[in-house]
């Protein structure tokens, strides 16, 4: 019995050239990794169709992912079933049983990215893989202020890096927050509508220069008027960044 399913998809992806692309034999890929254990486990061919495709060092939370399967296993089954065959820094966190024409990219709702900083006089060896290290005082009122001025519908051109292959650069933003210090840490959480290729990386790179004080608010608006990348910040590291969340208004309704 042929049958479609949604899964809820969390990595490390640290060890990990991207979420998938035509790599070399030694660059391994969160999708081949995933794709190997679930053929290992359905004892089939298995394509998967990704919501957002990761680069290589970001980790996710809730990454989505469809697929086709010819399987009498209940979908709630799936997540167990696939921990024996997965590496331990890759588990499928959910599964759903959906519609033939659901599409996981456009369909979706909304995202949310998360941005770790680590801001400290000296690095921590044991977050490097998971937080960007800055060293220079970060005033956490002004990025908190200059976000605001990224909040809404624009043309984010000037946060997209070459290479980006998107019909379109206008993007909407539902809100962005520099969130209270805890500790070391300075965590940046973007939830918008879609991301345009290192949009949240940018952003994130850009913000840190606000809060260095190399940058104003209003500057930060003209960089987003200007819709030229050179203006704005450089391009924040991957290990800092998480896919935190994949949200579909409808599912659960017959999607």
């Amino acid at each position: 019995m042929r049958r479609r399913f949604l899964l809820t998809i969390s990595y490390d992806g640290s060890g990990y050239f991207g979420w998938q692309g035509q790599r070399k034999a030694d660059q391994p890929t969160v999708e081949e990794a995933l794709v190997k254990a679930m053929e290992a486990f359905f004892r089939q061919p298995i394509t998967l169709l990704a919501a957002s495709r990761t680069d290589r060092g970001v980790h996710a939370l809730g990454q989505r992912a469809a697929f086709w399967a010819d399987t009498t296993v209940p979908a709630e089954k799936i997540p167990l079933a696939l921990y024996a065959y997965l590496p331990e820094d890759i588990s499928v966190t959910e599964a759903l049983e959906i519609g033939p024409e659901f599409h996981p990219r456009y369909q979706c709702t909304w995202k949310i990215y998360e941005y770790r900083i680590y801001n400290a006089p000296y690095r921590n060896p044991l977050n490097r893989k998971y937080a960007e290290f800055n060293h220079n005082k970060l005033d956490i009122l002004k990025m908190q202020e200059a976000a605001e001025v990224l909040v809404g519908e624009h043309d984010f051109k000037a946060f997209c890096a070459s290479g980006n292959t998107h019909k379109t650069t206008i993007r909407t933003i539902y809100d962005i927050e520099v969130l209270p210090r805890e500790g070391h840490e300075i965590v940046i959480r973007v939830k918008g509508n879609g991301f345009l290729y290192n949009m949240v990386r940018i952003i994130a790179g850009t913000l840190m220069m606000v809060g260095e004080g190399k940058i104003s608010k209003e500057a930060l608006r003209q960089i987003l008027e200007s819709r030229d990348r050179t203006k704005a910040g450089k391009t924040a590291g991957p290990n800092g960044l998480t896919l935190v969340q994949i949200y579909y208004e409808n599912l659960g309704k017959g999607c």
